[in-house]
């Protein structure tokens, strides 16, 4: 196996970013993390680094990039939200410093939203794709803008698009789809298994997997 050296991590403070940090610590694997707010990030450790600032600031970006041997986000809009174009900007500036360094891995999550050439949605995933263009318009349309971003450019990336994330321990069988979202949950714990296992794996690589519990 590939060894993986240094993981850049955003949205570490988040409902499935901490999840993933904790596995990556777990496994023994040095991670940076952007934090926003350093109060919200209370790991201390040899294997941690902290990176202050936020995914608009190309500084904090690049500085969060240099050294590392790829990148997991798991952004979202946060409390308080942030600009619904957050998810657009904050790929322009990961893809810049990717291409600067030298960096070719990113993996990152969306919603069931996105569209992909290849989809073949049900009625479920198409009503959840109604609804968050209904009530998050700006957002949603950011998520699409965000997944020709990356169609566009010329990195290894993965967008891992997901049901409702249950903040659990528990692990279960986990499903995987380029066509439509297998059911309506995925463990955080699995979830994170999944983004650390893509590092190494090609698989997925420039694709927009549904992943799911059974």
């Amino acid at each position: 196996m590939e060894q993986i050296k240094k993981i850049a991590v955003i949205g570490g403070t988040g409902k499935s970013g901490k999840y993933l940090v904790k596995q990556l610590l777990d496994q023994g694997i040095h991670i940076k993390v952007l934090v926003r707010n350093p109060e919200r990030f209370q790991i201390q450790s040899s294997f941690v680094e902290v990176i202050i600032g936020d995914v608009n600031n190309y500084k904090a970006i690049r500085a969060l990039v240099d050294g590392s041997h790829a990148i997991i986000s798991s952004l979202g809009l946060g409390i308080p939200p942030s600009e619904p174009t957050i998810f657009s900007q904050a790929t322009k500036n990961i893809i810049r410093a990717m291409n600067e360094f030298n960096v070719s891995r990113y993996i990152l999550l969306t919603g069931l939203n996105v569209d992909a050439p290849f989809d073949r949605k049900g009625l479920k995933t198409k009503a959840a794709t109604d609804w968050m263009y209904a009530n998050f318009p700006k957002s949603t349309a950011d998520r699409q803008l965000e997944y020709q971003i990356l169609s566009d450019s010329n990195i290894d990336w993965t967008l891992v698009r997901l049901p409702l994330i249950e903040q659990t321990d528990v692990s279960d069988k986990v499903k995987i789809s380029l066509e439509d979202c297998p059911s309506d949950k995925i463990s955080a714990t699995d979830l994170a298994h999944f983004l650390i296992e893509q590092i190494t794996d090609s698989t997925y690589i420039k694709k927009a997997p549904f992943i799911s519990n059974s």
